[in-house]
């Protein structure tokens, strides 16, 4: 069970969803000639190819946390920040969250890669009718601390990001009741490495809120 609190413009309603399906959506950009160009890249140091350009991986539902920590196995992960499509009853809300991946798996199958690790989700939720005129404005940033420093480790707005009608036509028409969508995310600053920390950031300047999330990464040892 996921608890929310939802915020319209009106009021902040709190809310509890039983997750009935989580995907997580990748090479979700609107230039479809720079994501293959990157596809190529990846494939060359061992990445496989996604089978789609945008990706919809189905993913466990006991991977969805809204706990302060995350165990992973190894020092081989993680964060990425995202937008976060939940698909609460009839409405369609926003929240932040993380697609935690593990990369040494990611050589391997991407699929696998996601299914190893927690998808972080933070507790508060956007009506999405409220930014779905200014989307393209929506600010995402993460923060991760590595060696002991925190560093600003991805920041851009959504606007090279398909908007959730878009992701959702190209899934399937529709997202079934409860189902949560995790919807791409941006380029890491100084590239992808491990961090003990991530900080998860949605802005939206329009209306002026946030959304936040952080949660701590604990590496479990790897033992042969």
């Amino acid at each position: 069970m996921l608890n929310f609190d939802l915020h319209t413009r009106q009021a902040v309603q709190p809310v509890s969803l039983q997750p009935s399906a989580l995907v997580v959506a990748g090479w979700t950009g609107r230039d479809e000639a720079a994501l293959r160009h990157h596809i190529e890249e990846l494939a060359a140091i061992g990445v496989p190819r996604p089978s789609s350009v945008p990706v919809f991986y189905r993913n466990s539902l006991l991977n969805l946390t809204q706990a302060p920590v995350v165990e992973v196995l190894g020092p081989d992960t993680s964060g990425e920040v995202e937008p976060v499509i939940v698909a609460l009853g009839d409405r369609l809300c926003l929240a932040v969250g993380s697609d935690h991946t593990d990369r040494k798996a990611e050589t391997q199958g991407i699929a696998l890669s996601k299914q190893l690790c927690a998808k972080p989700i933070g507790s508060d939720l956007w009506a999405l009718e409220d930014i779905a005129g200014h989307w393209d404005r929506l600010q995402l940033r993460s923060f991760a601390t590595i060696d002991g420093k925190r560093v600003a480790y991805q920041d851009g707005t959504l606007s090279g990001m398909r908007p959730p009608a878009d992701l959702i036509a190209r899934y399937g028409s529709s997202l079934k009741t409860d189902s949560v969508m995790y919807c791409g995310t941006l380029a890491a600053i100084g590239g992808i490495r491990p961090a003990s920390r991530f900080e998860l950031e949605l802005e939206d300047p329009v209306l002026g809120r946030m959304l936040r999330h952080a949660y701590d990464i604990d590496a479990l040892p790897v033992i042969s």
